[in-house]
């Protein structure tokens, strides 16, 4: 099997609490764009997942590995080789890692016909990382707990997209204890959810724009690059690095992107919503 492993943007992302656990309570809107992975899966005779990559550092570091293990002891299934083709660029804040072993799953689901459902993903995969339930599917979601409790979002929105890396990376693990230090707020009356949402249901990308937000742009100063857009909105996407502008149309974005292009790593980009 060949299958494309889909970036993911937050368009708002709040942390509400941090838990016992020492996990983070979060609220947020996960929306797929088109800039993918891509990843050939073929079963193999040596009981193992062999990944090949064209960023040799996760070939033996991958969140891959441990759904294959974690799969191998629950279904007792056959090893696959992998070949993994990177385009998403790492450390982010696109889910690039999620999305590869969540379409892992969902391919390895598919061949060994194994009928994982909903609640079986949650129980066997969510402490891999936060991202992976979510990053399993195609559609919007809104996102709540540690991000493992999803409700689809019914869209047909279209929107554009530039998303640029900078040089610098985030950890996610470093943000998070940035605003740990910074303090977080329980907001029981924060609207930007249920506006985008609405935003999302009505194809209304003014109000989508205006409700854009995210807690981790507290923790980074990224202001003299989102300056450099000429975008409708900026935002940063998920922990960082990565920021993206949205845009009323394509000529727009492709205008943003030849002269954003010339300084950062940019990527011209459409949401994507599928079943």
């Amino acid at each position: 099997m060949e299958i494309n492993a889909y970036a993911k943007v937050n368009l708002n992302l709040l942390i509400l609490n941090k838990r016992d656990d020492n996990k983070h309570n979060i609220e947020s809107i996960f929306h797929k764009i088109d800039l993918y992975d891509t990843l050939e899966i073929n079963k193999n005779n040596n009981d193992k997942c062999i990944i090949t990559c064209n960023k040799k550092e996760l070939e033996n570091d991958n969140l891959i590995l441990k759904a294959f293990d974690i799969l191998k002891e629950q279904y007792n299934i056959s090893g696959v080789d992998v070949k993994l083709k990177k385009n998403i660029p790492m450390q982010a804040g696109l889910g690039g890692g999620s999305t590869d072993c969540a379409t892992f799953i969902k391919a390895i689901n598919e061949i060994f016909e194994l009928n994982i459902d909903y609640d079986t993903l949650n129980e066997l995969f969510s402490n891999l990382g936060a991202d992976i339930i979510p990053c399993y599917y195609e559609y919007p979601l809104y996102a709540t707990g540690v991000g493992n409790i999803i409700k689809k979002i019914d869209s047909n929105l279209e929107f554009n997209l530039v998303v640029v890396k900078p040089e610098f990376n985030c950890h996610t693990g470093e943000m998070y204890k940035r605003l740990d230090e910074l303090g977080i707020s329980h907001r029981i009356n924060d609207k930007t959810t249920t506006n985008i949402i609405k935003a999302l249901e009505d194809n209304d990308l003014d109000l989508l724009c205006n409700n854009l937000y995210n807690d981790f742009e507290k923790a980074i100063d990224i202001e003299s690059v989102k300056k450099e857009f000429n975008a409708k909105k900026v935002l940063l996407s998920g922990s960082g690095s990565s920021i993206f502008g949205i845009y009323e149309n394509y000529e727009d974005s492709l205008d943003d992107y030849k002269v954003l292009k010339k300084k950062y790593n940019a990527y011209l980009c459409k949401s994507i919503n599928q079943e």
